[in-house]
């Protein structure tokens, strides 16, 4: 694994080509100890205002996510691990779905269903309170559950014919090959047409931001330092990791950038 010196960030984003779009995790990467902090939206900041477009890439709720795009200083962010988008607007729009489901509530009835199902080997396991302001997956918490439990909900949900990965916070149950790095290949025809895969740098530190370093698509692609607690339960691992965790691990790649 390597680590990013800043003389090193500088190289390693110069070859082949310079990166022209951002797309970032939310939790964990932008985050430190789960809040914003100034510095962030300094950062954020300073990139929007050197024309550098950031694009938020997060297993958050569509309900959360339609706020946040609002707010930050961002050009737009896509929700629930690939499955809906949020361009930045004057007035709030209405999400944009990524995953290809023909029907919402029949699709969220199904979700429930394999829900009901984990529920009956693992009792404790509850319902993520935003759950109800999601549109493509489901959710429920992570806290109390080993890895080898991880490892066992994926398996069910596979053999149900679901996908299932988990992040810093949740876990989340969703229509297979919905993930981040399908939802970015949907999105870039649509709204940054001039631009390729090639030309996207892709920040994370979980297991759901997986794609996300997958270098057949994203060659450019940075994990801040508390990936490495996920290191052997990733099959797909960033480029680069930054001497820093969370948000300090970010604002190492925004210092480059902006230099």
């Amino acid at each position: 694994m390597s680590e990013l010196q800043p003389s090193a960030v500088a190289k390693f984003l110069s070859q082949p080509a310079p990166v022209r779009l951002i797309a970032t995790d939310m939790d964990g990467t932008l985050t430190r100890q789960s809040q914003f902090t100034a510095d962030l939206l300094r950062g954020l900041e300073g990139l929007q205002a050197a024309g550098w477009p950031v694009v938020i890439v997060t297993g958050r709720s569509a309900g959360w996510v339609s706020g946040l795009v609002h707010y930050l200083p961002i050009t737009g962010a896509m929700a629930e691990n690939g499955g809906v988008y949020f361009p930045k607007a004057a007035q709030p729009v209405a999400p944009e779905l990524l995953s290809d489901i023909p029907d919402l509530m029949v699709h969220r009835q199904q979700l429930r269903q394999v829900f009901i199902e984990l529920q009956q080997h693992w009792p404790q396991i509850q319902e993520s309170a935003d759950n109800r302001f999601r549109l493509t997956d489901w959710t429920f918490e992570i806290s109390g559950l080993t890895e080898p439990d991880l490892t066992n909900l994926s398996q069910i949900c596979h053999r149900l014919g679901w996908g299932f990965t988990y992040s810093t916070v949740q876990c989340h149950i969703f229509k297979p090959g919905q993930c981040k790095a399908t939802g970015l290949k949907t999105l870039l025809p649509r709204h940054f047409s001039h631009l390729s895969l090639m030309d996207v740098l892709t920040v994370g530190d979980s297991p759901n931001d997986e794609s996300l370093f997958d270098p057949q698509i994203f060659p450019y692609s940075v994990g801040v330092a508390n990936v490495q607690h996920y290191w052997e339960q990733l099959s797909y691992r960033p480029a680069c990791v930054t001497h820093n965790a969370e948000v300090d691990g970010f604002l190492e790649l925004v210092g480059t950038l902006l230099t």
